[in-house]
C-alpha cells in the first residue's frame, strides 16, 4: 500500500469538510443515512385492537360502530395511511383529511405503525382492519386507501413503517402461483404519493415499492404514483399531485358529491376545530406536578423520544477550531456513568446520537409575549371534547409553557405553505390573513420563496414582526406548531475507550440572512453555549449506526471522512487502538482521507491523528487543504491518486470502506470507486456497478450521508 509505513501525504483541499454536523431530518423526509431501528423504542407499541380506527376526527371511530351519514359522506370511507419519519407525510396525510369530505369521503388518517399485520405470512389482520365500516359505504365492497410513504436512508423505510413493509415483503417472498396470498387485497383501490430527496441514490425507493408491491396482491391502483422531491419543492409536488392527478383520479372513480356541505366553523370569527384542550392546573408548593405516568401506546409513535429520553451531564465543550477561522465546531463529550444512563445508553461505538433542541430564551419570550401567554403557567394537554379515542399524548404534562415552548415547539424552522394558511385563521388583521393566504397559495410561492423561505423566517418572526395580529389559544398553537425535532451526531468515541461518556463533533452552524441578522442553528448554538458545570445537561437518545468494524480485525479498512465526517473515523480509530493496544489482536491496516479548508484553521483532532499514526493504528493519512492553494484538491481526488492500492486493498485484502459527510461528496466517492473498479479492476461499467452493489450488501461500503 502507498505510504504503508505510515508516513502522511498532504494535498491541497477538501472543502466537502460539511458545513453542517448532525444528520440532519430536514423539510420533511428524512435525509439521514442510518440502519437500524432506533433505541428510543424500549418496548415495541402495543398494536390497536383490530375493531379500532385511528383517525382524527370522532365521526370515524368505527369502533364505536356509528352509522355513515350517506348524504354528507356518500362514498364511505378513505383511509389515508403514513409512513414518516418527520412528519411530513403526516401533515400531508391532514390535507387531504380536510379536504375528503368536499369530494364526499369521511377520512381516517392512519399511522402505518398502528396498522394489525398479524403473525408472519398472515393477512386476516390487515384485511379486517381494511374492511372496517365498509359495509357503511355506499359501494362498500372497495377499500379506497391512499399511502403517503417517505424513503429514509439509503431506501429504507421509516421507522413507523418499517414493519408493516417487511411484513407485505414477507408475503411476497413467501407467495407461490396458488397462494390465496395473491389476491388478498382485491377489495383494494389505492394510490401512493413518495417523499424522497434526489440527492440520494435510492430516490423514493419506498413510494415506489408500495406503487408496485400492492397490485401483487390484487388490489387497483387508482391514481399514478406521485413522487416528492425534498432537494426542490416536495410541498409544491404534493399540491400539484393532490390537485391535479388524485382529486381528478378519485372524482373520476367513484366520486358522488355530498348531498349537504359539511358544517363549518360557524361565523367567521369563531375558532377552527382544535382535538386539544388545556386543563391550567396549580402549583404544589410553587413547584410543577411530576408528568403523568403515560402507557406506550398512548404516546404518538413521533414524539416518544420526548418521554423516553434523558438528560445527561455535559462535562466537555471544546472549540476545536483555530480561532482565526471564523466559523465553529466543537468537541463535546456527556456523561452517562449513571445508572440510568448505562441502561439507556448500552451503546456501540461510532452509533448515532440524536439530541432534542432547546429554543433560545428570547425567543420563547417572544412568542409568549406575542400570543400572551404566561410563561409560568402549568397545563396538561387533554383531548378536546368527542377526540378522546384517537388521543394521542405528544410530550410529557403537566409542564409549564416555558418548557412548552422551549422543548416541544419549533419555533425557527421555515414554515409550510400549508401552515401559513392554518396561522391565517387566526389573524385578526384582514391585511395579515390576506398576506398569510398569498403566500400560501400556488400562485403565492415565488413571493413565499423570497419573503419566508430565503429570508429564513420561522414561527417566532411571523408572529413578531410581520403578522402581529395572530392571536390564538394555547392548544391550537400546539397542534398547529410543528414539533421540534431531534438532532443526529455520529458519535465520536469508542465505547470501549470511554464506556461512561458519548463524544459528539458539532459544526455550529449559523448563516446571514437578507436583511444582516443572523441565522443560527438551534442544536448545534444550543450545544456550543453550554458551560459544562454540575447543572449542564443535554437531553439525548441513541440508535443504532451502520458503521461496523470488520469481524476479522485483521481486515484493512479505507475511511473518507472530510470536516465532521471524521466523527465516526475516530470513534473507529479508538476501537482499532483498544483491539491492538489492550486486546492485543492482529489489526489490519487503517487508511483515512480527511479535507478540510486550512490546515491552520479547521484541521480538526489534528493531534489525535498524529498521535495514532504514531502508534502504529493508522497506517496512512491523506490530508486535502482547500484554501492552501489555487487548484482545489478534494478527498476523492486523493482516493483516484491512490487507485492501484485502493483496488488491491478491497479486491485482494477484503478492506472495508467507510464513508462519512455531505452526500456530493458521497456520490463522487462512489463515481472514484466504480472508476478504480473499472480502470484497475478492469471491469465493464455494468460489472463495476455490480462490484459496487455486492460490496453495499457485504457491509464493506458502508456510507451516512447529509444533505
Amino acid at each position: 500500500m502507498a505510504d504503508g509505513n505510515g508516513s502522511t501525504s498532504i494535498h491541497n483541499g477538501d472543502d466537502a469538510a460539511s458545513s453542517m454536523t448532525p444528520f440532519i431530518v430536514a423539510s420533511g423526509v428524512a435525509t439521514v443515512v442510518l440502519g437500524a431501528a432506533s433505541l428510543f423504542v424500549l418496548n415495541k407499541v402495543n398494536r390497536k385492537r383490530e375493531d379500532d380506527v385511528v383517525g382524527e376526527e370522532d365521526e370515524c371511530e368505527a369502533s364505536e360502530k356509528k352509522p355513515l351519514d350517506h348524504t354528507q359522506y356518500p362514498n364511505g370511507y378513505l383511509n389515508i395511511f403514513f409512513g414518516s419519519q418527520t412528519g411530513t407525510a403526516q401533515e400531508f396525510g391532514k390535507e387531504l383529511q380536510s379536504e375528503a369530505a368536499e369530494y364526499g369521503f369521511m377520512p381516517r388518517l392512519i399511522d402505518l405503525e398502528d396498522v394489525p399485520m398479524g403473525d408472519e405470512g398472515e393477512t386476516e389482520s390487515f384485511v379486517k382492519f381494511l374492511s372496517a365500516g365498509l359495509e357503511d359505504a355506499v359501494g362498500g365492497e372497495r377499500a379506497k386507501s391512499v399511502f403517503l410513504v417517505a424513503t429514509y436512508g439509503e431506501g429504507e423505510a421509516t421507522d413507523n413503517a418499517r414493519m408493516f413493509v417487511e411484513h407485505l415483503k414477507g408475503l411476497y417472498s413467501s407467495r407461490d402461483e396458488n397462494s390465496s396470498v395473491n389476491s388478498f387485497l382485491e377489495f383494494l383501490d389505492f394510490s401512493v404519493f413518495g417523499l424522497g430527496n434526489t440527492e440520494y441514490e435510492h430516490f423514493n425507493a419506498m413510494g415506489k415499492l408500495f406503487n408496485n408491491l400492492l397490485p401483487k396482491f390484487g388490489a387497483h391502483r387508482v391514481a399514478e404514483l406521485g413522487l416528492g422531491n425534498d432537494e426542490d419543492d416536495i410541498e409544491g409536488d404534493f399540491q400539484s399531485w393532490k390537485d391535479e392527478k388524485f382529486w381528478p383520479a378519485i372524482k373520476k372513480q367513484y366520486f358522488a358529491p355530498p348531498a349537504k356541505t359539511p358544517s363549518g366553523n360557524g361565523h367567521t370569527n369563531a375558532l377552527p376545530k382544535c382535538k386539544y384542550d388545556v386543563e391550567y392546573i396549580e402549583k404544589v408548593n410553587g413547584k410543577i406536578s411530576r408528568p403523568d405516568i403515560v402507557d406506550q401506546e398512548d404516546i404518538n409513535s413521533f414524539t416518544r423520544h420526548y418521554f423516553t429520553s434523558i438528560d445527561c451531564p455535559v462535562k466537555v465543550v471544546r472549540e476545536l477550531r483555530n480561532e482565526s477561522d471564523e466559523g465553529s465546531t466543537v468537541h463535546i463529550e456527556i456523561d452517562i456513568s449513571d445508572d440510568i444512563g448505562k441502561r439507556v445508553f448500552n451503546y456501540m461505538t461510532a452509533d448515532n446520537l440524536a439530541v432534542l433542541p432547546v429554543n433560545k430564551d428570547s425567543d420563547v419570550r417572544k412568542v409568549a409575549g406575542a400570543l400572551g401567554y404566561n410563561l409560568d403557567d402549568v397545563f396538561r394537554l387533554k383531548p378536546s371534547p368527542k377526540n378522546e379515542k384517537q388521543f394521542k399524548h405528544i410530550f410529557p404534562t403537566p409542564c409549564s409553557i416555558r418548557e412548552c415552548l422551549e422543548r416541544y415547539c419549533d419555533l425557527t424552522m421555515v414554515p409550510r405553505r400549508s401552515e401559513l394558511k392554518s396561522l391565517a385563521q387566526y389573524a385578526q388583521d384582514p391585511m395579515d390573513k390576506k398576506a398569510l393566504l398569498r403566500m400560501a397559495s400556488k400562485e403565492g410561492k415565488k413571493e413565499y420563496n423570497e419573503k419566508i423561505v430565503d429570508a429564513h423566517l420561522g414561527l417566532v418572526d411571523i408572529l413578531t414582526s410581520y403578522c402581529k395580529s395572530i392571536r390564538m389559544p394555547l392548544e391550537h398553537f400546539i397542534d398547529i406548531c410543528p414539533r421540534l425535532l431531534p438532532r443526529y451526531y455520529t458519535i465520536s468515541s469508542s465505547s470501549s475507550v470511554h464506556p461512561n461518556s458519548v463524544h459528539i463533533t458539532v459544526a455550529v452552524l449559523e448563516k446571514s440572512r437578507l436583511d444582516g441578522s443572523a441565522y443560527r442553528g438551534v442544536c448545534s448554538s444550543h450545544l456550543a453555549s453550554i458551560v459544562p458545570s454540575g447543572k449542564s445537561t443535554c437531553r439525548v437518545f441513541c440508535r443504532d449506526s451502520t458503521f461496523r468494524l470488520p469481524e476479522d480485525s485483521s481486515n484493512p479498512i479505507i475511511m473518507i471522512g472530510p470536516g465532521t465526517g471524521i466523527a465516526p473515523m475516530r470513534a473507529l480509530l479508538q476501537e482499532r487502538s483498544y483491539q491492538r493496544n489492550t486486546l492485543k489482536k492482529k489489526v489490519g491496516d487503517s487508511i483515512l482521507y480527511f479535507g478540510c479548508k486550512n490546515r491552520n484553521q479547521d484541521y480538526i483532532y489534528a493531534d489525535e491523528l498524529e498521535s495514532f499514526i504514531k502508534e502504529g493504528t493508522l497506517s496512512s493519512l491523506y490530508l486535502a487543504f482547500s484554501r492552501e492553494k489555487k487548484d482545489k484538491v478534494y478527498v476523492q481526488h486523493l482516493l483516484k491518486e491512490n487507485a492501484e492500492n485502493t483496488w488491491k486493498l478491497i479486491n485482494d485484502e477484503n478492506a472495508s470502506v467507510y464513508v462519512c459527510g455531505g452526500t456530493k461528496m458521497g456520490q463522487d466517492v462512489v463515481q472514484t470507486l466504480k472508476g478504480i473498479f473499472r480502470d484497475i479492476g478492469k471491469k465493464s461499467e455494468d460489472e463495476a456497478h455490480s462490484y459496487l452493489k455486492k460490496l453495499e450488501e457485504q457491509k464493506r461500503l458502508v456510507q451516512e450521508l447529509w444533505s
